[in-house]
């Protein structure tokens, strides 16, 4: 029997974020990307222990933190989307804190970017050429 080595419509990497306020982080994601979500798994105090939500083409895996094992981890995720000004309006006005605003610099790329609640950095990029 061949049975396949991952599930079908996931990528072969999955970033996966230790957050403060998972549920926050799933519904910022909603709101800003359009972010389908897939799975919850809740303890029995109904924090998340494991969750995916897809964008895009791309499965983001997430849970709470858990100290000490488990601490919050500050990350940085680059998301290509296809109008990056609205995007980064949708997460300022989601209650990220902007880090820089969209500009074209030396790339064929206009990116900016905004940091959540949970403590992860959005860079938030269109291809322009």
């Amino acid at each position: 029997m061949n049975i396949p080595h991952k599930p079908p419509g996931y990528t072969s990497v999955s970033p996966y974020l230790v957050v403060d306020g998972a549920d926050s982080t799933i519904a910022f994601l909603v709101e800003v990307f359009g972010a389908e979500k897939l799975r919850r798994v809740a303890t029995d105090s109904g924090k998340v222990m494991h969750a995916e939500v897809r964008i895009d083409d791309t499965v983001l895996m997430l849970t709470d933190a858990f100290p000490p094992a488990w601490s919050a981890v500050p990350s940085h995720v680059h998301v290509y989307v296809k109008d990056v000004d609205a995007t980064y309006g949708r997460a300022i006005a989601a209650g990220a804190a902007p880090v820089q605003a969209p500009v074209k610099r030396g790339d064929e790329n206009k990116r900016g970017a905004a940091k959540d609640a949970g403590g992860t950095t959005w860079w938030i990029s269109t291809k322009v050429e």
